[in-house]
């Protein structure tokens, strides 16, 4: 028989183990929870997206983030567009302060009473080349007869233009200016005189400005084969015209006239590219009311080619374009002007409403 000694450990143990006995207990069915948990929320992660990383970086801290930039840095532009070339909104916004800033000369003499300067030019040279639609694609278009800056080919760019030299007078006009070549019995018929106009057909010129350096556009549809207008050709000179071809499309002129073609570009620009993707978009006509629409609010100069055919007068069969049929006829211009000649000219002659000569003068 154990003594009273004997049978106290044992009972201290028995006590300290009853006290023990929930905590055995809990411990397997913890385990067994998180285990169960485990295998769930795997189960889950594996079967929905992993939206833990979004949720961390949307509730942390800017600064846990990235540096904050500075309140004054210039926020980077967005890209543009394919086919869209932009300007530089502040050097615009600047360029358009220094100009109207500028003192227009004191008109002298007795000027005809309308905006407009030009430029006289000779063809320079042909070539199936075409910088604005296929830039850097040599041989790729229909063939062009090019006329201005005689360095225009398919590699031709802004910067180019500035060292090249030019058949038009006067000599600051760098520009390049091209229409698909003309064919009579698919023999090259070259103008014999082209003059480029600059005018205003809005109904306030005063506010015109210049068109950016790099300006380019394309007037008209290459693919065109009608229009409800008619052939755009017509005699220039005394008696003028005095019949039709024998398809009806050209006017046939008097010996004493010559057929001549006139293409008129846009007077609206939308103020913020360069070209566009159909090198037109940027450009727009005037409302009917004489004014810019909103979508195209600047004014610039109203470019016009005005083509002398002195070869084509009593005889107007077999006349085609490169481009196809006389309808398909077109014009690009790509701005090389001198910059301060250029404004010299809008601000004293389109501004003033006065016709300058070719100098620039009245």
């Amino acid at each position: 028989m154990r003594t009273e000694e004997q049978a106290a450990p044992h009972r201290g143990w028995t006590a300290r183990l009853g006290r023990l006995g929930p905590v055995l207990i809990a411990v397997p069915v913890v385990l067994a929870i998180a285990v169960v948990s485990f295998i769930v929320t795997d189960a889950g992660e594996a079967s929905a997206p992993q939206s833990a990383p979004t949720r961390t970086v949307a509730t942390a801290s800017p600064s846990a983030v990235s540096p904050a930039a500075p309140a004054s840095a210039k926020p980077s532009p967005k890209p543009a567009k394919p086919g869209w070339i932009t300007v530089d909104p502040d050097e615009q916004k600047a360029r358009t302060a220094a100009f109207f800033a500028r003192r227009p000369a004191t008109v002298t003499g007795k000027p005809v009473k309308v905006p407009e300067f030009h430029a006289t030019c000779t063809v320079s040279h042909h070539a199936d080349d075409d910088p604005i639609v296929f830039p850097g694609l040599p041989g790729a278009s229909h063939n062009h007869t090019f006329w201005g800056n005689k360095t225009i080919d398919s590699r031709t760019t802004a910067a180019s233009l500035r060292s090249g030299a030019t058949t038009c007078n006067p000599k600051q006009d760098r520009s390049g200016y091209w229409i698909p070549t003309l064919y009579r019995d698919g023999k090259v018929v070259d103008p014999d005189e082209i003059t480029v106009y600059y005018g205003s057909r809005l109904k306030d010129p005063s506010r015109t400005q210049p068109f950016p350096y790099g300006l380019r556009m394309v007037e008209g549809d290459a693919k065109k084969k009608s229009d409800p207008n008619g052939n755009r050709f017509w005699c220039a000179g005394i008696g003028g015209e005095t019949g039709r071809s024998k398809d009806g499309v050209f006017p046939v002129c008097a010996p004493t006239a010559h057929i001549v073609r006139q293409i008129t570009f846009p007077d609206c620009w939308d103020g913020k590219h360069l070209d566009s993707p159909d090198h037109q978009a940027h450009m727009s006509g005037a409302l009917h009311t004489g004014v810019c629409p909103r979508s195209h609010p600047v004014p610039i100069p109203s470019v016009s080619f005005v083509i002398s055919y002195k070869d084509l007068s009593a005889d107007t069969d077999g006349i085609t374009l490169s481009s196809g049929n006389s309808f398909s006829m077109h014009a690009d211009f790509f701005n090389g002007w001198d910059d301060d000649a250029l404004a010299a000219r809008v601000r004293n002659c389109l501004d003033q409403g006065v016709k300058c000569n070719a100098a620039g003068g009245f």
